[in-house]
């Protein structure tokens, strides 16, 4: 299973490697191997959140996600998304943005860093409300007790999410904006803008999917209802195929928003190591799909349904992720923080599960979850 999950991981490994080397040098090869593990170390919490929502989906669209996300994630995020940046930061037309990042890196460098800011709040807003609405739920398991009890009582008010996450922006733009790092100046105007739209584009694509997800579901309980001989055989039939449609189709745009949401600091740590936008493409290219191919690891063991812990930890890497991408609007943190923040919570979460496990006589393995999409990716 190992070589058939990570099998072209490996394989573009060794052929991005070989390329680099080829084109750069020792030199080249080094910066793209280092990025390649920056990208890793930042986003395995990104794998666990992405294996916990794919599992959900049926294998055509966990294809989907394996193929045409990958292509958004290298290409649009690590190639177009920082030119994007630069053509609306310097207001240059496409062409010239990316005559720019070939030509002039310095230049260019500075005009990524120099939106830092608007992009910290995009990103920051929209994984904090992916946090609060986790800890606000009320779940079967729980990890911190102490912590998520009283959350899930007062997650009861539908809206206490975005209210803290509002708090927060304006506390972000009303501190670290008004003096961003970099000598950017005042940006309080720039990150409370982008931590809105951060906020509205997870309530509407977040909304939609949980909306055609509610309405999935609740179509096949009614089918249930009417053959209530069948009900058993459809429902696991439903629990294999997961979802389809619209209900899919918004699932994955909300996957490829938290995906792109992870990236943001690891495209902006890149230019510690580098201002080359192909070396950057590569080596964050080749770090992207390891966290692919984790994140179907994940899917088909049922590692999730195992260590039921492991959730909780990748959502208070995103909580902690969040507050650093605020905080970095003004402060420079540097990348191996943020990678072991998010790390340790998981191990911590991990070692939790085990000892859950243990506990109560479970061996750790799930082969009805296994079984289930081990055909479907």
């Amino acid at each position: 299973m190992l070589l058939k999950t990570f099998g072209w991981s490996f394989a573009i490994t060794v052929a991005g490697l070989a390329l680099a080397g080829v084109l750069w040098g020792w030199q080249g090869l080094a910066i793209v191997g280092i990025l390649s593990i920056l990208e890793v170390s930042l986003s395995f919490d990104n794998a666990v959140i992405n294996a916990g929502i794919l599992r959900k989906m049926n294998a055509f669209w966990q294809k989907i996600f394996l193929t045409v996300g990958i292509l958004i994630a290298v290409f649009g995020m690590r190639v177009v998304f920082p030119v994007v940046i630069v053509a609306i930061t310097a207001k240059l037309g496409p062409i010239e943005a990316v005559n720019l990042a070939i030509h002039d890196k310095a230049q260019y460098e500075e005009l990524v860093t120099s939106a830092h800011p608007a992009i910290a709040a995009f990103g920051g807003v929209f994984l904090l409300m992916i946090f609060l609405d986790f800890i606000f739920e009320d779940r079967d398991y729980k990890w911190l007790s102490w912590i998520e009890k009283p959350m899930a009582k007062l997650g009861k008010l539908d809206t206490l999410s975005v209210i803290i996450t509002l708090v927060v922006l304006m506390v972000s733009a009303m501190t670290v904006a008004t003096e961003a790092a970099h000598g950017a100046g005042d940006k309080s105007a720039t990150v409370l803008l982008s931590g809105v739209a951060g906020l509205i584009t997870y309530l509407v694509v977040a909304g939609i999917s949980g909306y055609f997800e509610d309405k999935l579901e609740d179509e096949d309980e009614d089918e249930e209802s009417e053959e209530p001989a069948a009900a058993p055989a459809k429902k696991g039939n439903g629990a294999v195929v997961g979802l389809a449609g619209k209900a899919a189709f918004f699932m994955f745009l909300y996957l490829e928003v938290i995906d792109a949401s992870f990236s943001f600091d690891g495209v902006i740590s890149a230019f510690a190591i580098t201002n080359d936008i192909f070396e950057m493409a590569l080596g964050l290219g080749i770090g992207a799909m390891y966290i692919r191919s984790l994140t179907v690891f994940l899917v088909r063991k049922g590692t999730l349904d195992d260590y039921v812990y492991l959730e909780h930890g990748a959502h208070y890497a995103i909580g902690a992720l969040a507050v650093i991408l605020l905080v970095t609007i003004k402060y420079e943190i540097p990348e191996v923080v943020t990678g072991l923040v998010g790390v340790a919570l998981i191990g911590l979460s991990f070692a939790s599960s085990v000892i859950r496990n243990r506990r109560e006589g479970k061996p750790g393995d799930s082969s009805g979850a296994q079984s289930e999409v081990a055909s479907g990716v």
